[in-house]
């Protein structure tokens, strides 16, 4: 395997990955990943003793932000609004999917 290659696969819910881990998985500079931190575009970032962590959840919306930003040339807010409905159509559809209608 070349060393850039990303391996892509599902994540353990309960594992956290670090802010390095999470911009090579999107394929995108540390950098990016904090400016949109900073702007409030990562809800389910958690810096613990300075170290950012991040779930499996935090690792989807980055590479759908990076999508879109990417594919769509969309600024970074309305790539994080439409992470946000793709996130609330997933819920729905798990939801549908094992019968739990709120």
């Amino acid at each position: 395997m070349r060393e850039d290659e990303i391996l892509v696969g599902s994540l353990m819910e309960n594992s956290w990955l670090t802010l390095e881990q999470v911009a090579a998985a999107c394929t995108v500079d540390p950098q990016w990943l904090l400016r949109h931190i900073e702007e409030g575009l990562f809800p389910h970032a958690e810096s613990v003793a300075g170290v950012w962590c991040f779930s499996s959840t935090s690792l989807r919306r980055a590479r759908r932000m990076r999508q879109l930003e990417r594919d769509f040339d969309a600024v970074p807010e309305l790539a994080a609004l439409m992470a946000d409905l793709l996130e609330e159509l997933d819920d729905l559809r798990a939801r549908a999917a094992s019968g739990v209608v709120r």
